[in-house]
């Protein structure tokens, strides 16, 4: 366990939960780098982040598609809102089809946060909510929140075939849609929810596929290619490298 590196993840209020995964903040409170692992988990993520070596800054992460080493300067602070991909046309008004593997800095005055807010996560919270909920339209089109719905809870294994028939949407439309607002195919992001699903029960140290995998190598190899190691290897997550398992394994 890595003592210097702290984080705190919770979920968001209901008025916000049809957009947003959750809210969250983490510190390196070393004074050197940590070192971490960035892996594939179908969110789209809002950072404030500042440090004595890099100023205030926000960016919008896209969503990634392999695993990427990255550094945390020492005495970050930063606070994370993680949307559900819905959230880049409604909330973001937006298309994160460019930001594949990779972010965007936004203007320092987003959402008018300052760097002095860093230091409190219930007002970090708090602001962060009522701009969701301000930016939220009066209408939104039912077929992509159910869309979205069923693809959480089918954990990305019902086909794009069986969602189109369900929400009355052509897989053709689907796709173009997903294409043109994440930068990946359906199919493509329901891979990365299935993996991020294998997550929660490699954390739990179940090491084996629980889900629709066609067998044990099927089920190492697409864990291998989202996170970089073999599920063992993944479970012990050493210095807390997967920053994304330890907060799984800490729910």
């Amino acid at each position: 366990m890595d003592n210097d590196f702290h984080y705190n993840f919770i979920e968001p209020d209901q008025t916000i939960a049809d957009f947003v995964e959750n809210l969250g903040t983490f510190q390196n409170l070393s004074g050197t780098a940590k070192e971490v692992v960035i892996i594939p988990d179908g969110r789209v993520d809002l950072f404030f982040m500042q440090s004595p070596s890099e100023p205030f800054c926000v960016t919008l992460l896209g969503l990634e598609t392999y695993p990427e080493q990255r550094e945390i300067p020492s005495k970050t602070t930063a606070f994370v809102v993680s949307f559900k991909p819905i959230a880049v046309e409604y909330i973001l008004k937006t298309s994160i089809a460019g930001l594949l593997n990779k972010g965007e800095v936004l203007s320092n005055d987003f959402w008018g946060f300052q760097a002095n807010d860093l230091q409190d996560f219930e007002l970090c919270c708090k602001k962060a909510t009522q701009k969701i909920r301000e930016s939220i339209p009066e209408k939104t089109d039912e077929r992509k929140h159910q869309l979205f719905k069923l693809i959480y809870e089918s954990k990305g294994e019902m086909s794009v075939k069986d969602l189109s028939e369900k929400i009355g949407w052509s897989s053709r439309q689907i796709n173009r849609y997903f294409t043109k607002q994440l930068g990946l195919s359906l199919k493509a992001y329901s891979t990365i929810l299935r993996f991020r699903t294998s997550l929660e029960h490699i954390a739990q140290g179940k090491l084996f596929p629980e889900l629709n995998y066609t067998d044990q190598n099927h089920f190492i190899k697409e864990v291998k290619k989202f996170s970089g190691v073999a599920p063992k290897e993944l479970s012990k997550n050493k210095n807390d490298r997967f920053v994304l398992l330890s907060v799984l394994k800490g729910k």
